[in-house]
């Protein structure tokens, strides 16, 4: 109609019911001589200023520094050199035009979720908007690659969402307000107490900053207790900030509140003392299985935080031998001789973390404690703590390896509200989840013989020989609703089978950390091959998922960009940082390279690093570090690892400092 100058008109034809009108302006014909043009200039707005003279002051404020073409072209001009500017505070240089191209934009899509939400297009049917917990964490990977102060104040300003449950608030509303959930539906996902963690340890290991863990901060509080199974209807408070039983605001370290995320999904189990589901994990279409559904899955993420978090409780022995933390936590410190006897005989023993009823029953009394918080601080030695919270982790993961692996090759992850075992071999038909095999490879929970057979049976039952990718989950051929709305969606739509990226870069990640650098490569690059394929129909970016035939959709609604960014930087260049120095650990392979050299940007220090990798010759397996270079001086190899001090690199009087690697 546009195109052909048809005016509007009727249209019989049902097949465009609700595409058969536009709202459109229409200009008078202009008829331009050679070399003549002419511009149109639009300027749109709104305001919500309910005071009509103040939104007309607003809007006439815009209006006049936009009034003319030449104040147009200036601010287009500004807004160009600050997104150009922006996106060169890491810079990422494949020697190919297109790779590099499609990394800018990927780079760029955290940001545009920060300051839109997730439901700003009108194809997502996602909520009224805001980010969710996942959405704030994964951003704050992206956001300390380029400005680690303002992650900082971000990540403790998102710890405050914490409930002393260990549960949280689930939604970050664009004015940066906590909110108890999203369309007033009250749900916990039982991952949620994982992400957090990853972003502050990346922080810490970026910064040195180990104080970070001390800082007190309050915690979140409202209507909701027991994680979400109580309501209390006497809450009227107007701060969402938890209160001690004398009216105090209770305010806890930022370990605090890890630790009691980490040590209340330790004891919340399930019939087979697996960590509960509760009302989902990351993958949120499993939600149909709140009284008896369990996630291995996720499950193998908190047995290895527990043992990663004692590497930073360590170095903290270095300034401290004890802390304090909230008196009621004792409760689930149970290895810890002469704490749990706080509250009597019958909680002065230790748990047996092989009875599920004896984990349920000590986190019952704990939420009993805390409905009215004491705000009093018990001392515990650092050293004890380290001790009980290893116990928790290698009595986990061994659970979790000797009753979870599959003899098909792979792990189970999950069971259903019927307690039924979700993942193996039933009556011929396979059936496995992409999940449950990330995040044990991740963990450490998988040795390399299981990670060999995981790789095998992720390639004959997930990868997709017709469009290259990596499915979410095999075709389980039911509705399934006894585990979740997911197995409602067509298989291969949503999280049923399509082809979900975040899920895909993190298996690459996971693979790339247990040293698997060639699988890694095949997992991420079919996300780049998706995304350019021209069954995508999509702008040069990473959307949420492809569906079964391919075609990308929710184009800014994922975690993949933040992630597929921290997987190249940290595991595919191997530039990774151990308590504010520099790592060297790349896993590159000749399949990486476009020419013979790639080249990396970034700040650190108050200083520009340029790190130039060079290969000496193509080979098939992954490249090893055959020498490095600080500007001119080599850098020793100690303990098989490159590693460069932050005190070397501020010695050096430079803004740009070259680091070059050369690969053999």
């Amino acid at each position: 109609a546009v195109e052909k100058n048809v005016k509007p008109a009727a249209n019989k034809k049902k097949e465009f019911d609700g595409k058969e009108s536009a709202a459109a302006f229409r200009f008078k014909n202009k008829k331009l001589k050679k070399g003549q043009e002419v511009n149109y200039f639009l300027i749109m707005g709104m305001s919500s200023d309910s005071d009509d003279k103040e939104a007309e002051r607003k809007i006439m404020f815009v209006f006049n520094r936009l009034n003319s073409p030449d104040k147009i072209k200036s601010s287009l001009d500004k807004t160009k050199k600050y997104w150009c500017d922006y996106l060169s505070r890491t810079e990422l240089d494949f020697k190919d035009k297109t790779f590099n191209n499609w990394l800018l934009w990927v780079k760029i899509q955290p940001t545009l979720r920060k300051l839109f939400g997730c439901s700003f297009l009108p194809h997502f049917d996602y909520g009224k908007g805001g980010r969710g917990w996942r959405d704030l964490w994964q951003d704050a990977l992206t956001l300390l690659i380029n400005e680690p102060d303002k992650a900082k104040n971000l990540m403790l300003e998102s710890f405050e969402g914490v409930r002393i449950d260990g549960s949280n608030a689930t939604i970050i509303a664009k004015d940066g307000k906590l909110l108890s959930d999203r369309n007033h539906i009250s749900r916990v996902w039982m991952d949620h107490g994982i992400w957090p963690y990853i972003s502050i340890r990346s922080y810490i290991n970026k910064t040195g900053d180990l104080e970070v863990l001390n800082k007190n901060i309050p915690y979140f509080r409202d209507h909701l207790l027991k994680r979400a199974q109580k309501i209390d209807l006497n809450f009227c408070q107007k701060d969402y900030y938890l209160y001690t039983k004398d009216g105090a605001r209770y305010k806890g370290s930022v370990l605090e509140h890890i630790l009691i995320q980490f040590l209340t999904s330790f004891f919340n189990v399930g019939n087979h003392n697996v960590i509960r589901l509760e009302n989902a994990d990351w993958n949120d279409g499993l939600d149909m299985a709140s009284e008896n559904g369990e996630s291995v899955t996720f499950s193998f993420m908190y047995a290895y935080h527990l043992e990663d978090i004692c590497f930073f409780l360590e170095k903290m022995k270095g300034t401290a031998k004890k802390l304090f933390l909230l008196k009621e936590l004792t409760l689930l410190l149970d290895k810890i001789n002469g704490l749990a006897d706080i509250y009597g005989v019958s909680y002065s023993r230790s748990v047996d973390y092989n009875d599920f009823r004896g984990k349920q029953s000590r986190l019952e009394k704990y939420m009993e404690e805390i409905e009215c918080v004491s705000g009093d601080k018990v001392e515990v030695d650092i050293d004890d703590l380290i001790y009980d919270l290893k116990e928790k982790s290698n009595h986990l993961f061994n659970w979790l390896r000797d009753k979870e692996w599959v003899k098909e090759g792979f792990f189970n992850g999950y069971y259903d509200n019927n307690s039924k075992c979700v993942e193996g071999n039933f009556k011929g038909k396979t059936k496995i989840m992409l999940a449950s095999q990330v995040f044990a490879i991740m963990s450490g929970g998988a040795d390399d013989y299981q990670i060999k057979k995981i790789w095998n049976s992720v390639k004959k039952h997930l990868k997709d020989k017709k469009l290259g990718g990596f499915r979410l989950n095999s075709d389980f051929e039911s509705i399934y609703l006894d585990l979740g709305r997911a197995f409602g969606f067509s298989y291969g739509d949503k999280e049923n089978g399509a082809f979900f990226n975040h899920m895909i870069v993190m298996f690459a990640y996971a693979l790339y950390g247990r040293g698997f650098v060639k699988e890694g490569f095949d997992v991420i690059n079919s996300v780049y091959k998706m995304c350019t394929a021209k069954e995508a129909k999509i702008y040069p970016i990473i959307p949420e998922y492809f569906n079964g035939s391919g075609e990308g959709v929710y184009l800014y609604l994922t975690g993949s960009a933040s992630w597929y960014i921290y997987t190249i930087i940290d595991a595919v260049l191997g530039i990774k940082f151990i308590l504010g120095d520099i790592l060297l650990a790349p896993g590159l392979t000749c399949q990486n390279f476009f020419k013979n050299t790639i080249e990396t940007k970034f700040a650190f220090e108050n200083k520009r690093i340029k790190i130039k990798y060079i290969k000496e010759k193509d080979k098939d397996s992954a490249y090893n570090i055959k020498k490095v270079l600080l500007e001119e001086t080599e850098i020793p190899c100690r303990n098989k690892g490159y590693i460069i001090k932050k005190e070397k690199i501020k010695e050096i009087n430079k803004k740009e400092i070259q680091l070059t690697v050369y690969l053999g």
